[in-house]
């Protein structure tokens, strides 16, 4: 078998699917971090002399080829260009031997996978009816950002308006569910400190990204002053950028993303690096409905699985041939060969990315300086 194109597409909202088509007629589908798309694309397209007429099921093989023959490795374009395509190389691989990639990993430990999704509401009250349709709708866990814009020694008002937010969740859901917090590394060491102390009363089931990934030595200061779990990763890629997390204690949950971190098999070797820590993983995925398919074919597998995040929109209804079911909060272990789901590539071409948006500019009102987005 050999590959024979490579297809990108970027489509609306903000997602880039990677196609792989072999002489075989077998066809493979992956997905990239969507931020940045037409760049990654062409990240993806200058793999092309490395991959095609090479055989698909060689995987480790591939990947090796794409991250370490360039003399300038890593970085979170080239990254997310090998996580797609490595994801759809795993997707031929187990469409050619008809069984699910999770098989093919070791077989799967757990027969149904734990989803949680994103909650919000610009007022409290909206934050909290928000909260309770999510549960009614069968959620045990939801997450959202208890804080906006923050200097990094800020107000008490400032920490009051965000306990506001956590006592109205969980208020409004109860003891029986879980909630999240991502402070989305909007939050300086001190700062984190004291607003982690302040939402202790409500237990949350983990703080995400308390202060920025790009200092381990930060996070890791803070980690013996909080009693709730620290999450991080879904900034970090490949078993090397999760190293030192595990090794400093900056985190006791990992959120490895495949679209970025590597792929499959780099999750899934991530995941083998927390278990030695006894860390738990939770693999972030605010992205498209392939992302969500391949994060499903390594939550089956590893043991150390606390929860998957997800978009409601992600479940693919249009992407997707046959979208992903969500079930009380839960989603069966995928049978079908590969990665399970094929897109819908007529849907796909009629919705089309267009001109990508700027998402990443905030501001401090009172002085016009920049805030962390």
């Amino acid at each position: 078998m050999k590959i024979t194109h490579i297809t990108t597409f970027a489509v609306q909202p903000r997602w880039l699917f990677v196609k792989i088509e072999t002489d075989e007629g077998i066809t493979g589908y992956g997905e990239c971090l969507g931020d940045k798309a037409y760049v990654i694309a062409e990240a993806v397209k200058s793999y092309e002399h490395a991959l095609i007429g090479e055989d698909p099921r060689r995987i480790t093989h591939l990947w090796q080829i794409m991250y370490r023959a360039p003399f300038w490795r890593g970085g979170p374009i080239l990254n997310a260009a090998i996580s797609g395509v490595e994801i759809a190389l795993w997707d031929i691989l187990g469409k050619s031997l008809g069984v699910p990639v999770w098989q093919l990993l070791g077989g799967a430990v757990r027969d149904r996978i734990r989803v949680y999704t994103h909650v919000g509401g610009k007022t409290l009250e909206e934050l909290a009816l928000n909260a309770k349709r999510l549960v009614s709708e069968g959620y045990t866990g939801i997450k959202f950002c208890p804080v906006d814009k923050l200097r990094p020694i800020d107000r008490l008002s400032v920490i009051e308006s965000a306990v506001a937010r956590v006592q109205t969740v969980r208020e409004a859901i109860g003891t029986g569910v879980d909630f999240m917090l991502d402070f989305h590394g909007r939050v300086s060491p001190p700062m984190a400190v004291l607003l982690e102390e302040a939402f202790r009363p409500f237990h949350p089931l983990f703080i995400e990204e308390p202060v920025l990934p790009e200092n381990p030595e930060a996070m890791a200061k803070i980690a013996p002053q909080f009693k709730t779990p620290i999450a991080t990763g879904e900034r970090l890629f490949t078993k090397w950028g999760f190293r030192e997390i595990l090794e400093k204690g900056a985190a006791t949950v990992l959120q490895p993303d495949p679209c970025i971190c590597g792929g499959i098999n780099e999750t899934r070797q991530i995941a083998a690096m927390a278990e030695t820590y006894y860390a738990s993983v939770a693999p972030h995925n605010p992205y498209g409905p392939i992302n969500f398919a391949a994060c499903l074919q390594v939550d089956a597998t590893i043991p150390n699985f606390l929860i998957q995040e997800h978009l409601t929109i992600a479940l693919g209804e249009g992407y997707l041939k046959e979208p992903i079911v969500l079930k009380n909060g839960y989603v069966e272990v995928p049978t079908r060969p590969g990665i399970g789901y094929d897109l819908d590539e007529e849907w796909i071409a009629a919705h089309p990315l267009g001109a990508l948006q700027d998402v990443g500019r905030w501001f401090h009102e009172d002085d016009g300086s920049m805030a962390d987005w």
